[in-house]
């Protein structure tokens, strides 16, 4: 049997085919016992539209593009989710693309999104990939940036302020008596892995006696952090930090790991506090001290910006929102 298409919905609910699109695409307001006809000759018929079609006739799709830093990240999932619950109300959906912090990957996944045609594109950057997203919003695909905060750039973005971040962290292992931090993140040329960093070098310069240094991670994983540990452990007793600052949650895990295997007490003999504050932050055998980000506000914020330029495409203007860390204290700090 040949698949219904528009015109045996329409014949079946005594309506032109307009009305059919109408209904099928939100455009135009439908009677509501109207819009009822033609659902039941949908159903009735079986009808699945061709969106292959319909994006030809339109030059582009219902569809968003999201380039995340890292899927098996709590705290990315969680933005995404909040994301496409709002973009699903507005008869979007969202398509998520992993980069794990490769910029191979990242081109990979903007060629599709680009050949796509996707309405829009929500975005975490790990390359310099700003001559493409340019190009990506000149041919009608707005752009907003994720979890990154570049006011310089004709983008709108929506981020946390990673620096006050580090510095509420590293303020409070210094509060707790500690004098001499480990910062363990990276690779360094993440723009949340430098700005957590600055900030903690900003609350240890303003404390006497005091002292910092980096431990680079090759990605913001456990194992990452497992290993940093490692090699932090490595060393005599007495030339090791009294605390540690995580860049992420899935470090601070692996270090927290590593230090239970190693015997080392937590906080004892070393404080650890982390970044994110994802679910398993607070269920960790030493439940973790944390930097709280608001994920669901995060994926909701952007994904209404994004609608609004969708929406808006003559407007020109970019929308900058950043929200406030927050310190979330647990076992291995206090």
């Amino acid at each position: 049997m040949a698949a219904a298409n528009v015109r045996d919905v329409a014949a079946l609910a005594g309506v032109s085919v307009g009305t059919v699109s109408n209904v099928l695409n939100a455009s135009k307001p439908v009677a509501p016992a109207t819009a009822a006809r033609v659902q039941a000759a949908i159903d009735k018929l079986g009808f699945v539209r061709n969106e292959s079609a319909r994006q030809l006739r339109v030059g582009h799709s219902r569809t968003v593009g999201f380039t995340l830093l890292d899927i098996g990240n709590p705290f990315f999932t969680d933005i995404a989710s909040a994301a496409e619950e709002t973009l699903g109300r507005h008869g979007r959906s969202l398509v998520v693309g992993n980069s794990g912090d490769s910029i191979e990957r990242e081109r990979t996944h903007l060629d599709l999104f680009e050949e796509q045609r996707v309405a829009g594109l929500l975005i975490t950057p790990v390359g310099r990939v700003y001559p493409r997203l340019e190009r990506l919003r000149d041919r009608g695909s707005p752009v907003v940036l994720v979890d990154r905060h570049e006011p310089d750039r004709a983008f709108s973005s929506v981020s946390v302020d990673d620096r006050h971040g580090g510095f509420l962290a590293a303020a409070h292992l210094l509060d707790q008596g500690r004098r001499s931090l480990a910062f363990i993140g990276g690779p360094s040329e993440l723009l949340q892995v430098t700005q957590r960093s600055a900030g903690a070098h900003d609350a240890v310069d303003a404390r006497a006696g005091a002292e910092i240094r980096m431990i680079e991670t090759e990605a913001m994983t456990a194992e990452e952090g497992r290993l940093a540990a490692e090699r932090l452990l490595a060393r005599p007793p007495r030339a090791r930090p009294d605390a540690v600052f995580a860049a992420n949650d899935l470090i601070a895990l692996g270090v927290l790991q590593a230090l239970i295997r190693a015997g080392v007490r937590v906080p004892d003999d070393i404080a650890l506090i982390g970044y994110d504050d994802i679910y398993f932050a607070s269920a960790a055998a030493i439940p973790l001290s944390s930097i709280r980000q608001p994920a669901a506000d995060i994926g909701r914020t952007a994904a209404e910006v994004l609608l609004h330029e969708i929406e808006n495409p003559d407007e020109g203007e970019y929308r900058h929102v950043v929200f406030q860390p927050e310190l979330v204290i647990r076992e291995s700090t206090a």
